[in-house]
């Protein structure tokens, strides 16, 4: 700066502008920066929240509608792998037909989540119904970019 009076816009050591000191005075300004901070954080959070409901809702659909196949294929690789599954188990699938399956709650974390749910099945020979109880277990996979089952598809014959 010379010494000729005039201010030329730049700030000195220890100086504030005006607009500065206003934008720290003002609550509302201080906490929505806080905000645009943390909420960057929280981008990919979000992101595996809505892959996670994408996952849950693509699996309850197949379920639903008796596509084990499909559903198999959101199990984890590594179960899949340790447990493959054989045209008889499929054909076991095909015996019974859901007939409802709701949601009793849920926990999700960055990494797990469980999924408490009620399955209502059929056999389609004795058309005998009952209720199953059926916790799902997931997982993220960050190499993936998704969300996987880690116990198999559900076991209607548990107790029989």
């Amino acid at each position: 700066m010379q010494a000729t009076g005039r201010y030329d816009g730049r700030l000195m050591s220890g100086e504030m502008s005006m607009r500065a000191r206003a934008l720290f005075r003002s609550p509302l300004a201080a906490l929505l920066l806080v905000l645009a901070v943390l909420s960057s954080g929280c981008a990919s959070t979000g992101k595996q929240h809505s892959a996670l409901e994408r996952a849950q809702y693509a699996w309850s659909g197949a379920v639903r509608w008796n596509d084990f196949q499909t559903a198999w294929q959101l199990v984890d690789p590594e179960y899949r792998a340790a447990h493959p599954a054989s045209e008889l188990d499929f054909a076991r699938y095909e015996q019974v037909q859901v007939t409802s399956y709701r949601d009793n709650g849920a926990q999700a974390g960055p990494e797990t989540a469980t999924r408490e749910v009620q399955i209502g099945v059929v056999n389609r020979h004795t058309m005998a119904e009952r209720t199953v109880r059926y916790t799902e277990r997931w997982r993220w996979d960050a190499t993936a970019g998704t969300w996987w089952i880690t116990d198999g598809l559900p076991d209607f014959w548990a107790g029989e």
